[in-house]
C-alpha cells in the first residue's frame, strides 16, 4: 500500500445552474513534502464547514484502483489524480477491506479511518452532470475520511503502514450499506453504532433507524 499523489485545493466560485456555487472540490496533485495538521493539509481548505472540514472529515482519501473503473463509466473525462476531490489518492485501501477505527501512517503522519464519504451535490458541480451523484453512491467507490491523530507531512510514494485493525470489523462498505439499506440489518446497524470511532451524527442516525424498524414490528 502506498501514497499515489496528494491533491490540495482553495475554494473557488464556479457557475452551476445559472447560479454561484463557491467549492472546493476542484483539488491538484502537488509535489514534494506536504504538512497535516488536526483539521487539515497545507494549501487545502473547505468551502462549507457545516458539512466538510472538521477533525473528523480533516483528510479525503480515495483508491487509485477505482479509476479505471470510472474511466471505463465516463469515456472521454479526462480524470487526474484528485479528481473525485481526494485529498490523497492512495493504492490498496479498498472500502469492503478498511475498517471504520483502523489506523494506519503515512509519512510522519498518523491516520484514523472515521467514516465513508457521502456525495453531495457539488460532485455534480465538479462534472457538470446530475447523475454523477447516484452513480457515485452505487457503486460503493465512494472513498473515505481520516482523522489526523498525529500531525506529521506526507508525500507521493510514501509507504502506508497498518499501525492497528480494529477488532468490530465495520467496513466503510457495510456503513455505506447501512446507509442505504440499514432497516433491514438491526445487527449491523447496533454493531456499526458501537464503533467508537463512528462519529456521533453516524451513531445517532443508526440508532434513529433501529428506532423506526423497531416500532414497524
Amino acid at each position: 500500500m502506498k501514497l499515489i499523489s496528494v491533491n490540495v485545493g482553495l475554494p473557488r466560485d464556479v457557475i452551476w445552474k445559472g447560479r454561484t456555487v463557491t467549492t472546493a472540490i476542484f483539488k491538484e496533485p502537488v509535489e514534494g513534502r506536504v504538512g497535516l495538521s488536526i483539521i487539515n493539509l497545507e494549501g487545502d481548505r473547505q468551502a462549507d464547514l457545516e458539512v466538510h472540514g472538521g477533525k473528523d472529515k480533516a483528510v479525503y482519501a480515495y483508491t487509485v484502483e477505482h479509476y479505471d473503473y470510472w474511466r471505463r463509466e465516463l469515456p472521454g473525462v479526462a480524470l487526474p489524480w484528485g479528481s473525485f476531490g481526494e485529498n490523497l489518492t492512495v493504492e490498496g485501501l479498498l472500502e469492503d477491506e478498511t475498517n471504520i477505527g483502523d489506523r494506519f501512517r503515512i509519512g510522519s503522519a498518523e491516520f484514523l479511518v472515521t467514516q465513508p464519504r457521502l456525495p453531495c451535490y457539488k460532485l455534480a458541480v465538479k462534472f457538470n452532470r446530475d447523475d454523477i451523484i447516484k452513480r457515485f453512491l452505487d457503486s460503493g467507490r465512494t472513498g473515505f475520511y481520516f482523522a489526523v491523530t498525529q500531525e506529521g507531512h506526507v508525500g507521493a510514494g510514501d509507504h502506508i503502514e497498518i499501525l492497528e485493525r480494529q477488532a468490530t470489523r465495520v467496513t466503510v462498505s457495510d456503513i455505506v450499506r447501512l446507509y442505504l439499506k440499514g432497516d433491514e440489518d438491526r445487527e449491523g446497524l447496533q454493531k456499526a453504532a458501537s464503533v467508537a470511532a463512528l462519529p456521533d451524527n453516524w451513531k445517532a442516525y443508526f440508532v434513529r433507524l433501529l428506532e423506526s424498524a423497531s416500532a414497524k414490528r
